[in-house]
């Protein structure tokens, strides 16, 4: 979809040298994708209570695992 904006150059230059992305449309895709993926992750307070560990699960074995 082809559409014209104005953007704030200096957040877009900003952008830019966080990323390897060269052009505008680029640095505005990327933003759009993390955008849409952020907001599709649930809260983690959303899962409180949801979530049924396995029986004798234990995280700080698997940490110290690693």
């Amino acid at each position: 979809m082809r559409t014209n904006i104005e953007l704030n150059d200096t957040l877009i230059q900003e952008a830019m040298k966080y990323t390897s992305l060269k052009t505008k449309k680029d640095v505005v895709n990327e933003a759009l994708r993390e955008f849409v993926a952020n907001h599709k992750r649930l809260s983690m307070m959303d899962l409180k209570g949801k979530i049924e560990f396995a029986e004798g699960y234990d995280h700080r074995a698997l940490r110290a695992a690693r």
